[in-house]
């Protein structure tokens, strides 16, 4: 009889525990992805534009099609490449020209992007459809001029038919309009992790070193900048006097010295680390960022319990085929 009391004791203490942790991680403004289509559709969807079938197939067509580059070599995935999470695995981006990036700035990932509320590593813009003018015009990346980019596009017959069946009869293919559909696409690059399932009140779904992890994480204060559904995304002071690399590329955040946060969904895939690529370990990453920007010293065995958590943010990929491009 004793022992029956004993196991329902521990199983209460464990829920108690659970539920502390929860509340714990509520109140850091840790928040899921929705598991609920409706309740994702109120996240990431706009009245403007709203998010169709047809305009994420255009879109995804326009995500992988190299002839939206100068050098019709290049396109969104391959900076953005959706089978490596949504990078490229080096340091700095190559456009065209083989150009590298002239502030050495890293590819971050477009899974999750739509969470962020800030885009760009200077935070310039909030919106994905801004976001993706971007690099399809600047002249180390595709190198597009917006007018030629448009009248490239319209010229493919296939694409036309393809823009008049979404968005209706004798559509006038504009730069724009191209931003736009991509942004429809990458809207839908969301991968929902165990994590979210914790959130939304499973708690069995993490394993007790996950959960210490989640309480190391917030005791650290890392939540002050890693929040919110895509945990990242505020803009905040990075002390680039005191970052070990410093000295790689010329990037110093925006005028006021902010910086994006990034996301760290599927974090451990995106190695690597920080705005100049200059990290490869995230027990690295994590401690250099306690450093400088929590200005804690933080055990290498507190390191690899956060790391132990941010593993359980690796998600579910969406299974994208490449498609047939129009011609």
């Amino acid at each position: 009889m004793k022992k029956i009391f004993l196991l329902i004791a521990i199983v209460i203490n464990l829920l108690v525990a659970d539920n502390i942790l929860l509340e714990k991680a509520q109140k850091a403004n840790l928040l899921p992805i929705p598991s609920s289509t409706s309740e994702l559709l109120k996240l990431i969807d706009e009245p403007q534009n709203p998010i169709t079938d047809a305009k994420i197939e255009l879109g995804k067509k326009l995500f992988f099609d190299p002839r939206l580059s100068k050098s019709n070599l290049i396109s969104c995935n391959t900076c953005h490449n959706l089978g490596l999470a949504g990078v490229d695995g080096v340091s700095t981006a190559i456009g065209d020209n083989w150009q590298a990036n002239p502030q050495h700035l890293n590819s971050p990932t477009v899974y999750n992007s739509v969470f962020l509320t800030f885009q760009f590593w200077d935070g310039r813009s909030p919106h994905l459809a801004d976001q993706a003018k971007g690099p399809l015009t600047a002249p180390f990346e595709m190198a597009s001029k917006p007018e030629d980019l448009a009248k490239k596009i319209s010229s493919i017959k296939g694409y036309q038919e393809l823009f008049d069946q979404t968005y209706g009869q004798n559509t006038q293919i504009t730069f724009e309009l191209i931003a736009d559909t991509i942004a429809i696409f990458e809207k839908t690059l969301v991968t929902p992790s165990k994590f979210d399932k914790f959130l939304e009140g499973d708690m069995d779904i993490l394993s007790e070193k996950e959960k210490k992890g989640l309480h190391t994480f917030i005791d650290k204060r890392c939540v002050s900048c890693h929040n919110g559904v895509a945990l990242g995304g505020m803009m905040k002071y990075f002390v680039m006097k005191n970052f070990t690399y410093k000295d790689i590329g010329s990037f110093s955040g925006n005028d006021n010295f902010l910086v994006k946060v990034p996301t760290l969904r599927n974090i451990s895939k995106t190695a690597p680390y920080f705005h100049n690529g200059s990290v490869w370990s995230l027990n690295e990453a994590v401690l250099e960022m306690a450093r400088i920007q929590l200005k804690l010293k933080i055990t290498d065995e507190e390191a690899q319990s956060i790391v132990d958590f941010l593993k359980s943010l690796d998600g579910d990929m969406p299974n994208i085929t490449y498609p047939t491009l129009p011609y």
